[in-house]
Parts: structure tokens; sequence; C-alpha cells
């Protein structure tokens, strides 16, 4: 199976060389000093002008493996709340990149609740804006798409240890990447006080905190399941730290601190 992209044109350019220039623009340089590797990152899913600058700050860093497992929500009603793909390829601008079978296959096997389902992740943008800067840093890489919808934090939790049980049989560096912007359209000052708390548990490796903290906060970040998820695998595969690489809003590019998006870069390793 071969998806299709769903937001080149409006997210990200469509353009193959504007593309690449932005990615570039997003990344060159930003780890002089060497990368680093780590078990997993949460970086923001929003368009290139708005959030392209966190994710970049992210990839940057990184030495990315050959292997990677795409975490991110289920912005729409349709399809499955847990929704993996298991083969195929998605195309972008950039190309093809291919679906890791085995490692996809080893995911399914250590958590059955997960549903093979292309409607979740049709017209989904979380994974698939993405791919472009994987493409571009990462070259020959394969990835696990995975889609979540609201489910409980024992779900979130069982799928954390299995994709870290499914990590280990398959051995090598696999990297976990959450995708998740922060609080939504609220004013940029309650926007930095809410994702303070937010940032405050993943940077303390404390998934139950961060579900707990965004529900009783009512922090607006869309992917809070996919960073429970990557918290919970990465501490069980043996992350120690944390680190906030770069935070922003979207009133940093546009001007208006009335109603903004949060975006936060993080590092687990």
């Amino acid at each position: 199976m071969l998806r299709l992209p769903a937001v080149a044109g409006r997210f990200y350019p469509a353009d193959p060389r504007e593309l690449t220039h932005q990615v570039q623009k997003f990344t060159v340089g930003i780890a002089a000093e060497g990368k680093i590797a780590a078990r997993g990152c949460v970086v923001p899913h929003a368009g290139y002008m708005y959030s392209g600058a966190v994710a970049g700050a992210v990839y940057g860093r990184l030495r990315l493996p050959r292997r990677m497992i795409l975490l991110g929500p289920r912005h729409y009603t349709q399809g499955a709340a847990l929704a993996i793909l298991s083969e195929g390829a998605w195309q972008t601008p950039l190309g093809e990149a291919q679906v890791d079978e085995s490692l996809a296959t080893e995911i399914r096997e250590f958590f059955p609740a997960l549903q093979e389902n292309a409607v979740a992740h049709h017209s989904e943008h979380a994974l698939e804006v993405q791919l472009p800067f994987l493409q571009l840093l990462a070259g020959d890489f394969r990835f696990v798409p995975i889609a979540l919808g609201p489910v409980a934090i024992s779900t979130l939790e069982g799928l954390g240890r299995a994709i870290a049980n499914a990590v280990r049989e398959v051995g090598g560096e696999v990297l976990l990447v959450a995708s998740s912007d922060m609080n939504h359209y609220e004013s940029d000052e309650v926007t930095r006080a809410k994702d303070h708390l937010a940032i405050q548990k993943m940077l303390a490796l404390d998934p139950r905190g961060l579900y707990d903290t965004v529900r009783r906060e009512a922090v607006s970040m869309c992917g809070y399941g996919p960073a429970v998820v990557m918290l919970t695998a990465a501490v069980e595969l043996g992350a120690t730290r944390a680190e906030l690489v770069q935070y922003a809003t979207s009133g940093d590019v546009t001007g208006d601190r009335d109603e903004v998006v949060g975006y936060a870069g993080i590092i687990v390793n």
C-alpha cells in the first residue's frame, strides 16, 4: 500500500527543492559539535512556518538510526483508536519512506490491541510532517506509524511496555518519536504557563504524571497520549534524562499573543 501525502502544499512545501531548502534551513549547523543518540523525542507537527524551527532543533541534534517508531495523535474521529500500518510506504515530495514490516509485526505481537487501520492515517498530518526531516537527515530508514485516539492510561502504558519489548527483540538502535503540539488557542501567557507544567513532567520522565497533569490542568496538548507511550517505552529501555531543546509559540512567528499554540522539542536519552 502506498499512502499518499495529505498535507503537502499546506503544512509544508509540495515542491521538492523548496521543501529541501526549508528543512535544511531549520537543521543545518545545529549540531556542529556532534550529534547524540537518543531513546526518544517529542517534536511538534504544525505547519513548518510555525513549528519547523522547533522540530528542526531536535532532529538537528540527533544521530538518527535506521529504524524509527512514529507515534502521533488521531486528530479526527475516523478510524481505530489504536491504529498501526505494518506494510507499504508513505510518499512525500521527496520520495517514498518505507514502513518497517518486521518491527511493526513485533509490536503487534506484543500488543495485539493495535489494529491494522489505514483510515486513521489517511488524512492525519502529525506523522506525515515528520517524514521530510527524516528523509533528508536519516537517508535510508524505515519506520512504524502508530496513530492514537483517546484511550485509558493503562492502555498507553501497556503499549509503551510492548514497544520496549519489541525494540529489545529486534535489537539495535530504534528512535521513538512522539508527535505533539502543546496547548492550543489560549493567550501566550496562559499557554506558556500550562505548557510548563506538562513539560516538567516530561523532563522528569514521568508519563503518568504527564497524563494526570494534562487532564487536571486542561492542557490541550494533542499528543499527550503518544508522549506517554514514548516516555514509558524509553524508561523501560533505560532512559535516565530528558532535555528541553527548544520551546516556542505561534505568537513568536505571527506576533499575535492573544490566541496561540505551543511547541516543545524534547530529547530523551
